[in-house]
Protein backbone atom coordinates (compact mmCIF):
# COMPACT_ATOMS: atom_id res chain seq x y z
CA UNK A 1 0.00 0.00 0.00
CA UNK A 2 2.98 2.23 0.16
CA UNK A 3 1.84 5.53 -1.45
CA UNK A 4 -1.58 4.55 -2.20
CA UNK A 5 -5.01 5.41 -0.19
CA UNK A 6 -6.56 2.20 1.08
CA UNK A 7 -9.07 0.31 -1.53
CA UNK A 8 -12.03 0.55 0.79
CA UNK A 9 -11.43 4.33 0.96
CA UNK A 10 -14.47 6.84 0.24
CA UNK A 11 -13.94 10.08 -2.21
CA UNK A 12 -13.49 12.78 0.22
CA UNK A 13 -15.00 16.49 -1.56
CA UNK A 14 -14.67 14.83 -4.68
CA UNK A 15 -11.01 13.38 -4.71
CA UNK A 16 -8.76 10.91 -3.69
CA UNK A 17 -8.32 11.81 0.19
CA UNK A 18 -4.43 12.30 -0.33
CA UNK A 19 -5.05 14.84 -2.79
CA UNK A 20 -6.55 17.16 -0.18
CA UNK A 21 -2.57 17.85 0.26
CA UNK A 22 -0.97 19.53 -2.69
CA UNK A 23 1.38 17.28 -4.81
CA UNK A 24 4.73 18.82 -4.24
CA UNK A 25 4.05 18.90 -0.71
CA UNK A 26 2.80 15.18 -1.20
CA UNK A 27 5.34 14.28 -2.99
CA UNK A 28 8.01 15.64 -0.35
CA UNK A 29 5.96 13.43 2.39
CA UNK A 30 6.64 10.58 0.23
CA UNK A 31 10.16 11.25 -0.31
CA UNK A 32 10.75 11.74 3.96
CA UNK A 33 12.95 9.77 5.66
CA UNK A 34 10.11 9.59 8.58
CA UNK A 35 7.33 8.26 6.05
CA UNK A 36 10.11 5.80 4.98
CA UNK A 37 10.68 4.53 8.46
CA UNK A 38 7.91 5.05 10.36
CA UNK A 39 4.48 5.67 8.09
CA UNK A 40 4.89 2.70 6.16
CA UNK A 41 2.93 0.05 8.26
CA UNK A 42 0.67 2.24 10.45
CA UNK A 43 -3.23 1.25 10.71
CA UNK A 44 -5.51 3.55 12.07
CA UNK A 45 -4.54 1.99 15.69
CA UNK A 46 -0.84 2.23 15.42
CA UNK A 47 -0.99 6.26 14.11
CA UNK A 48 -2.45 6.97 17.71
CA UNK A 49 1.60 5.70 19.05
CA UNK A 50 3.07 8.09 17.04
CA UNK A 51 0.50 10.58 16.85
CA UNK A 52 1.15 10.47 21.23
CA UNK A 53 4.91 11.02 20.28
CA UNK A 54 4.90 13.96 18.38
CA UNK A 55 6.40 16.87 20.09
CA UNK A 56 5.62 19.98 17.69
CA UNK A 57 2.47 20.58 15.21
CA UNK A 58 3.93 22.90 11.46
CA UNK A 59 3.77 21.77 7.70
CA UNK A 60 7.53 21.94 6.40
CA UNK A 61 10.69 23.29 7.77
CA UNK A 62 14.32 23.68 6.52
CA UNK A 63 15.11 23.05 3.45
CA UNK A 64 11.27 22.39 2.46
CA UNK A 65 11.06 18.84 4.83
CA UNK A 66 7.66 18.07 5.77
CA UNK A 67 6.76 18.01 9.58
CA UNK A 68 6.02 14.35 11.53
CA UNK A 69 3.02 16.42 12.10
CA UNK A 70 2.10 16.86 8.40
CA UNK A 71 3.19 13.11 7.58
CA UNK A 72 0.89 12.08 10.32
CA UNK A 73 -2.03 13.54 8.52
CA UNK A 74 -1.28 12.53 5.16
CA UNK A 75 -1.28 8.62 6.63
CA UNK A 76 -4.49 9.43 7.98
CA UNK A 77 -5.68 10.28 4.82
CA UNK A 78 -4.47 7.66 2.98
CA UNK A 79 -6.31 4.98 5.31
CA UNK A 80 -9.20 7.77 6.46
CA UNK A 81 -10.22 5.56 10.23
CA UNK A 82 -13.89 5.85 10.70
CA UNK A 83 -15.09 9.31 12.31
CA UNK A 84 -15.49 7.54 15.62
CA UNK A 85 -12.25 6.95 15.89
CA UNK A 86 -11.13 10.82 14.57
CA UNK A 87 -13.96 12.12 17.20
CA UNK A 88 -11.95 9.97 19.83
CA UNK A 89 -8.84 11.61 19.00
CA UNK A 90 -10.49 15.25 19.34
CA UNK A 91 -12.24 14.35 22.84
CA UNK A 92 -8.73 12.53 24.42
CA UNK A 93 -7.63 15.16 27.03
CA UNK A 94 -4.31 13.50 27.45
CA UNK A 95 -2.51 14.01 24.44
CA UNK A 96 -2.49 17.44 23.16
CA UNK A 97 -0.90 16.62 19.97
CA UNK A 98 -3.33 13.40 19.07
CA UNK A 99 -6.13 16.03 19.87
CA UNK A 100 -4.50 18.40 17.35
CA UNK A 101 -3.72 16.16 14.65
CA UNK A 102 -7.31 14.68 14.78
CA UNK A 103 -8.56 18.49 14.63
CA UNK A 104 -6.64 18.72 11.22
CA UNK A 105 -7.86 15.86 9.82
CA UNK A 106 -11.59 16.68 10.89
CA UNK A 107 -11.00 19.85 9.73
CA UNK A 108 -9.52 18.57 5.67
CA UNK A 109 -12.61 15.91 6.06
CA UNK A 110 -15.68 16.93 7.58
CA UNK A 111 -18.73 18.79 6.69
CA UNK A 112 -19.18 22.14 7.97
CA UNK A 113 -21.62 21.08 10.85
CA UNK A 114 -19.14 18.42 12.02
CA UNK A 115 -16.22 20.83 12.25
CA UNK A 116 -18.18 23.75 14.21
CA UNK A 117 -19.56 20.95 16.61
CA UNK A 118 -16.49 19.02 17.30
CA UNK A 119 -13.82 21.76 16.80
CA UNK A 120 -15.52 24.59 18.70
CA UNK A 121 -15.22 23.12 22.12
CA UNK A 122 -11.77 23.04 21.74
CA UNK A 123 -11.65 26.90 21.91
CA UNK A 124 -10.99 26.05 25.75
CA UNK A 125 -8.33 24.00 25.44
CA UNK A 126 -5.45 26.40 26.41
CA UNK A 127 -2.33 23.81 26.64
CA UNK A 128 0.86 25.18 24.62
CA UNK A 129 1.55 23.39 21.36
CA UNK A 130 5.00 23.91 20.01
CA UNK A 131 4.80 24.80 16.21
CA UNK A 132 7.85 23.84 13.91
CA UNK A 133 8.18 27.20 10.99
CA UNK A 134 9.94 27.43 8.16
CA UNK A 135 13.41 28.21 9.38
CA UNK A 136 13.21 24.86 11.31
CA UNK A 137 12.96 26.84 14.87
CA UNK A 138 9.90 26.63 16.76
CA UNK A 139 7.54 28.66 18.04
CA UNK A 140 4.71 28.68 20.76
CA UNK A 141 0.81 28.75 20.12
CA UNK A 142 -1.76 27.20 22.07
CA UNK A 143 -4.47 24.05 21.00
CA UNK A 144 -7.14 27.15 20.91
CA UNK A 145 -5.32 28.92 18.45
CA UNK A 146 -4.47 26.43 16.53
CA UNK A 147 -8.46 25.43 16.47
CA UNK A 148 -9.18 28.95 15.68
CA UNK A 149 -6.64 29.20 12.86
CA UNK A 150 -8.63 26.05 11.35
CA UNK A 151 -11.83 27.73 11.81
CA UNK A 152 -10.79 31.06 9.95
CA UNK A 153 -7.55 30.51 7.69
CA UNK A 154 -7.49 29.24 4.63
CA UNK A 155 -4.01 27.72 4.84
CA UNK A 156 -3.05 25.58 8.13
CA UNK A 157 0.34 24.04 8.40
CA UNK A 158 1.02 24.41 4.35
CA UNK A 159 -2.04 23.16 3.40
CA UNK A 160 -4.74 24.98 1.70
CA UNK A 161 -8.33 23.78 3.53
CA UNK A 162 -11.47 23.07 1.94
CA UNK A 163 -14.03 25.95 2.05
CA UNK A 164 -16.77 25.36 4.84
CA UNK A 165 -19.92 27.57 5.11
CA UNK A 166 -19.07 30.75 7.78
CA UNK A 167 -21.13 29.89 11.10
CA UNK A 168 -23.91 33.06 10.68
CA UNK A 169 -24.93 31.49 7.45
CA UNK A 170 -25.71 28.36 9.43
CA UNK A 171 -27.05 29.99 12.27
CA UNK A 172 -29.32 32.12 9.95
CA UNK A 173 -30.54 28.74 8.57
CA UNK A 174 -31.22 26.96 11.86
CA UNK A 175 -28.61 24.31 11.15
CA UNK A 176 -26.70 25.45 14.08
CA UNK A 177 -27.17 27.17 17.42
CA UNK A 178 -25.50 30.39 18.22
CA UNK A 179 -22.45 30.05 20.32
CA UNK A 180 -22.12 31.69 23.21
CA UNK A 181 -19.10 32.49 23.97
CA UNK A 182 -17.31 32.12 27.77
CA UNK A 183 -16.28 35.38 27.80
CA UNK A 184 -20.14 37.14 27.74
CA UNK A 185 -20.59 36.63 31.24
CA UNK A 186 -17.20 37.97 32.54
CA UNK A 187 -18.34 41.07 30.16
CA UNK A 188 -21.90 41.26 31.61
CA UNK A 189 -20.35 41.45 35.47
Amino acid sequence: MANRTATEAKTIHGTNPQFLIEKILRTRIHDSLYWKEHCFALTAESIIDKAVALTSIGGQYGNQKPTEFICLALKMLQLQPEKDIVKLYIQNEDYKYLRALGAFYLRLTGTSLEIYKYLEPLLGDLRKLRRRNISGGFELTHVDEFVDELLHSDRVCDTILPRITKRHIMEENGDIEPRISPLEEDLEE
